[in-house]
């Protein structure tokens, strides 16, 4: 678990950074959560270490769209970026949507990742949108 938690500095680095309430055992907790739940997949790329690592969650049943899968998590150890990682990892989050019934995957990236943003774009999204959020 140590491993995987770890990954998650490579979101944190900039133009990331880490959410105000991160804690690190805390988050373990929700990894391990997250993978006892039907509902939802730790996904991991491992090369004799963890170098990536994406999370989907089933969350909503939406009107208009159906079952949605949301991709909380995506990143790649930044050694190993553009070699084909991400796209495994959201294939497999693809697939595991797919065979839990979602009609469709989403996920959200901050403005400052351009880099972020040709992967996605390269995988020709169907809409793109903006997204606002709120610390409670």
């Amino acid at each position: 678990m140590p491993a995987v938690v770890a990954a998650y500095e490579w979101l944190f680095a900039p133009p990331g950074s880490p959410p105000p309430s991160w804690d690190p055992e805390v988050a373990a907790d929700r990894v391990r959560h997250a993978i006892a739940s039907d509902d939802s997949a730790v996904l991991i790329a491992v090369d004799s270490a963890v170098v990536g690592l994406c999370t989907a969650y089933l969350d909503i049943l939406s009107v208009r769209f159906g079952r949605r899968c949301w991709v909380e998590d995506l990143a790649t150890h930044p050694d190993r970026r553009s070699q084909g990682l991400g796209t495994l990892l959201l294939d497999a989050a693809c697939s595991f949507a797919r065979t839990r019934g979602a009609t469709h995957i989403e996920l959200d990236s901050g403005d400052a990742r351009v880099r972020a943003h040709r992967f996605y774009e390269a995988r020709t999204p169907s809409w793109t949108a903006r997204s606002f959020g709120w610390v409670l």
